[in-house]
């Protein structure tokens, strides 16, 4: 079943239930620093998960050898890929659980064992999927660098005597380094017991030694690879105007500091240098004054209008250090990164020094009034800081008991609304509809279908656009020329994601399910190599899939070879060109014994040059004379007797001919057009003779009848009476390619032949079309297969949702049903409900952070909303949604104009932020794009990325200070050039129509 291993003999596996339960048992390990974990491709582990799971030893799960292809850039430095995630792209195993697969299955030749260590970092221990890839080099030679790995728990010593070594640095040489991020930017690396991570060295980066002269000087007193440089020290812009360099995927943490940076109340606090006085480092849940400290860093160095870009690399470790998940330069959630700041800032900055305990109470029918303000003092005597007075709110909860009808109201402190957005109940679909109709290309369809739906509903919608049943059609997801998954009709259309490519394909009627008249056949297109591969423990040819898989329904009485490859013609016809009259015939052979023999103990014979002993189909026999019938026998006896001859009369046709042909062999031809096989096997490599590639890990075919062996043996005999020199005929079909049954991966064999020529199947069936690299170039037409046709659907603009922001401020406000998993415990029935819940707003802070809820999250399924929300720049006004009323005319009004917006491009798994900004001090509106920024219009602020709308209220705005620039065609004063993305291709397009 597993192939020899680079490191050994494949041992025998148990039984797949006790593989599971070994592997499965190993995998809940806890992890340990300094242990060995593998990666492993989770299609891979995926397939062999099912095929544990199905208890069947044949069945065609079988997931074959391990196989990490998928996770590699490319095969040739064996780069892995960036931004895989964990149970998406692969899993973890322990070392015992790899050491076990490997052994029992084996893995791809050459592609080396993911191992990678488990280290201990602040707040967690974890596997380092990627170690940090770092370059090296002199100052005195900056061209010359060598890259090294090193792990995030490495101290910055490790570094420094990795160049010492490679560069043959003395010892007692003086020397410093330098850390460089961007070709403008560098600093010192002064503490060398720091690790990896706390100096937020990250790959692609470089570190430079400079070793001090002889004279007693430094080479650059200062060196132009510091970012304090003199062109800097000379800049002088407007503050605030400035840039935060991407640090490698914080993206994410620039846009929420940029958010804040421009929220004036905060930024003024910290440039008064009021923090100073109300850092508190007792607070057991703060951090010790020390995000405040480096934010006020950050913001200081942001307002000082000396700076066209800052490097937030202290800030950056500093949020590591205290919120785990932020660790590494993994793309996250700007959300998420501003609650953590806030709530930090808060801690860090909270005016009470010793929080009392307060026990709340219940409203119990008393005026909202009262309750509101109890509940605010309350919160003050726990919570008082800048960042409660700027931006904490009052909401009122009410929650009504379903059986009881129990009221209970309380008021609750926001830092912050999630409003949630409308969410259309219909969904757009992208798919690719294959014909029946050969000559017909596939055709890409956009349709549109229940959210909720099921495989069904697709199938019906694509109904109504080509006029096929939707019983009559079959969808796949094809991911590599192979199929991923082949659905169901009742699954969820939650299963298909939008970068899936799917497939839809029209069967012919009747093919309903696996037991009825006709069967569902999966068609992979798969081309050999030249050569056999001898080195595997094999002696088969090595394969790869190409092309587009099909899906057709062939009757049962039909899954022979001969029918298959008929049938597969005419599906083929639109892109295979058919053999002309005068090719399918092969011309009368010659043959010397003594070649033969020559031939056949120099290796040049193999499994292609065999031959079969039948003729090549029924109209032949109808032809032919009895005494050209008898020819025939004698020849093929001598076939038999010396299988190695078509390799040897194929070697003298190859030198004579200007186009070598492959794919001519008369093995392949009779085995493809259905002929009886009855191939003689060669001893000494054990092959099958079936006609079809041989794997040599499948057992001989048993689909020849008592008659040809009888034959087989008398040819034998007659063999040893023919003389030393002879000459036979024959005249066989030849076929463009062969037919082989695989598994669903289309990398395993499986011998499914029966004594009747067909094929039986017990699971989906899975069958290779195997092309010689000859006869593909020859007659498979690659420009012509991968052609297909627009439907008029796909001209038709996708229609995006438009809604106004106060639409999402009345979700909020509505009442909801509680989820069975967050119930609420009822003090009058003594037990747990599904209560009614509604959120009011009752008071609202200075700046008013609103959170459009893009990002969604159910059982089911995950998406993001490109929902365009129309927010106003100014002018907000809240009146009609608070519930406490204006008691006098000295409070203070309920409107609020945009200050600030961050957002985001992309989807789920990837993405870009930027941000929106008004300065405080010129009332001029910026683009920031990590170290980019460019003047904005405001016309370019409201689109489909919003996604963190920061407000203040009117009667706390300032009027500028100074007058606003005035922005030019040319590039602004502190544009920088170069810019960072995070994965996001389509961001750069975006960003390019929203900035001048």
């Amino acid at each position: 079943m597993a192939a020899n291993s680079s490191t050994g003999s494949a041992t025998e596996p148990p039984g797949l239930e006790t593989q599971w339960r070994e592997i499965d048992n190993l995998s809940q390990q806890q992890l340990r620093a300094g242990d060995s974990w593998y990666l492993l491709d989770k299609r891979w582990y995926d397939q062999w998960k099912e095929y544990v799971h199905a208890g069947d030893q044949n069945s065609s799960s079988y997931p074959g050898k391990i196989d990490n292809t998928e996770l590699y850039e490319d095969l040739d430095s064996y780069h892995l890929k960036e931004r895989l995630s964990e149970n998406e792209d692969f899993v973890l195993v322990p070392a015992e659980a790899w050491h076990k697969l490997l052994s029992w299955y084996d893995m791809m030749d050459n592609q080396p064992p993911l191992e990678r260590k488990v280290v201990d970092l602040p707040s967690t221990v974890k596997v380092e999927v990627y170690p940090v890839e770092i370059y090296l080099c002199l100052s005195s030679n900056m061209e010359s660098t060598v890259s090294a790995c090193f792990s995030r728990a490495d101290k910055i010593h490790a570094i420094h005597q990795k160049i010492r070594q490679h560069f043959n640095v003395s010892e007692t040489a003086e020397s410093r380094l330098w850390m460089r991020s961007t070709d403008t930017s560098s600093e010192r690396l002064r503490n060398l017991n720091m690790t990896v991570l706390d100096a937020c060295l990250s790959s692609g980066m470089t570190v430079i030694m400079e070793i001090r002269n002889a004279d007693g000087t430094w080479p650059t007193s200062r060196p132009q690879i510091m970012r304090n440089s003199a062109d800097e020290d000379s800049y002088r812009g407007p503050p605030g105007v400035c840039g935060l360099t991407n640090l490698g995927n914080t993206c994410f943490m620039n846009s929420a500091l940029q958010c804040l940076s421009n929220t004036p109340p905060l930024t003024e606090y910290f440039l008064r240098n009021s923090y100073l006085e109300e850092l508190n480092f007792t607070n057991p849940l703060g951090m010790k004054g020390e995000i405040a400290e480096a934010y006020a860093d950050v913001i200081k160095q942001m307002w000082s209008g000396r700076h066209y870009s800052v490097v937030p690399r202290v800030f950056k470790t500093k949020v590591g250090h205290f919120a785990s998940q932020f660790l590494g330069y993994q793309q996250h959630d700007s959300q998420e990164l501003l609650s953590f700041l806030l709530d930090g800032l808060h801690e860090d900055l909270n005016r009470v020094k010793k929080k009392e305990y307060i026990e709340l109470r219940d409203a119990d029918g008393r005026p909202d009034q009262e309750v509101a303000e109890e509940a605010w003092r309350n919160h003050l005597r726990r919570n008082d800081s800048v960042i409660v007075d700027t931006f904490h709110g009052l909401f009122k909860s009410t929650l009504v008991c379903p059986e009881c009808n129990k009221v209970s109201v309380t008021f609750d402190p926001f830092c912050y609304l999630s409003v949630p957005l409308p969410v259309s109940k219909e969904r757009v679909m992208e798919v690719f509809y294959v014909s029946l109709d050969p000559t017909a290309k596939p055709t890409q369809y956009r349709l549109i279908v229940p959210k909720a739906g099921q495989v069904i509903d697709l199938c019906t919608a694509l109904s109504q656009a080509t006029g096929v049943p939707p019983n009559q059609m079959a969808v796949a997801d094809v991911f590599n020329h192979r199929f991923y998954r082949i659905y169901q009709a009742d699954e969820s259309l939650s299963c298909i994601l939008d970068r899936d490519d799917i497939f839809v394909y029209q069967l012919s009627s009747g093919c309903v399910d696996q037991e009825g008249e006709e069967v569902v056949m999966a068609i992979y297109m798969r081309e050999r190599s030249h050569y056999r591969d001898y080195g595997s423990g094999s002696n088969s040819y090595s394969t790869s899939l190409f092309g587009h898989p099909l899906l057709i329904s062939v009757p049962r009485a039909q899954c022979t070879r001969e029918d298959l490859y008929q049938l597969l013609l005419k599906r083929l016809a639109r892109y295979v060109r058919p053999l002309d009259p005068s090719e399918e015939v092969e011309e009368e052979e010659e043959e010397d014994e003594e070649e033969l023999y020559k031939a056949q103990t120099n290796g040049v014979s193999d499994d292609e040059g065999e031959e079969d002993s039948e003729e090549a189909g029924p109209s032949k026999k109808e032809e032919e004379t009895q005494e050209s019938g008898q020819a025939e026998e004698q020849n093929n006896c001598q076939s038999e007797a010396s299988p190695s001859s078509e390799g040897e009369e194929r070697a003298e046709e190859e030198e004579s001919s200007s186009e070598p042909d492959r794919g001519s062999s008369t093995e392949e031809g009779q085995s493809a057009s259905g002929s009886t096989d009855t191939n003689s096997q060669d001893a000494t490599d054990g092959d099958q003779s079936t006609g079809v590639e041989p794997s040599g890990k499948e057992e001989e075919d048993e689909d020849e009848e008592e008659e040809e062996e009888e034959e087989a043996a008398s040819c034998a005999q007659a063999n040893k009476r023919l003389p030393g020199r002879r000459r036979y005929t024959e005249r066989q079909k030849k076929a463009l390619f062969t037919i082989q049954a695989v598994n669903s991966n289309g990398t395993t064999e499986r011998g499914m032949g029966e004594a009747d020529g067909g094929f039986s199947f017990s699971s989906q069936p899975y069958i290779a079309i195997d092309w010689d690299p000859d006869m593909k170039k020859k007659y498979y037409n690659e420009n012509e297969a991968e052609k297909y046709i627009k439907h008029q659907s796909m001209d038709v603009p996708h229609q995006q949702i438009t809604v106004q922001l106060q639409e999402c401020i009345e979700l909020f406000t509505t009442v909801e049903t509680l989820e069975e998993e967050n119930p609420w415990y009822c003090p009058t029935c003594k037990k747990h409900q599904l209560a009614t819940k509604k959120l009011d707003l009752w008071s609202l802070p200075e700046v008013l952070i609103i959170h459009l809820k893009r990002f969604s999250y159910t059982k089911y399924s995950r998406e993001k909303l490109d929902t365009i929300v129309e927010f106003p720049l100014r002018d907000l006004d809240f009146s009609g949604f608070l519930l406490k009323k204006t008691v006098n005319s000295t409070e203070p009004p309920c409107r609020y104009d945009l200050i600030s917006v961050s957002n985001h491009y992309g989807g789920l798994r990837d993405g870009h932020y930027t941000s929106y900004a008004r300065n405080k001090d010129n009332g001029q509106w910026y683009y920031f794009d990590d170290s980019k920024v460019t003047y904005a219009r405001e016309e370019q602020i409201v689109t489909s990325a919003a996604y963190l709308l920061f407000y203040q209220r009117q009667d706390k705005i300032r009027q500028p200070t100074v007058p606003p620039p005035v922005p030019s065609s040319s590039q602004p004063e502190n544009h920088v050039s170069s810019q960072t993305h995070d994965g996001m291709d389509g961001a750069s397009s975006c960003v390019s129509m929203e900035t001048d």
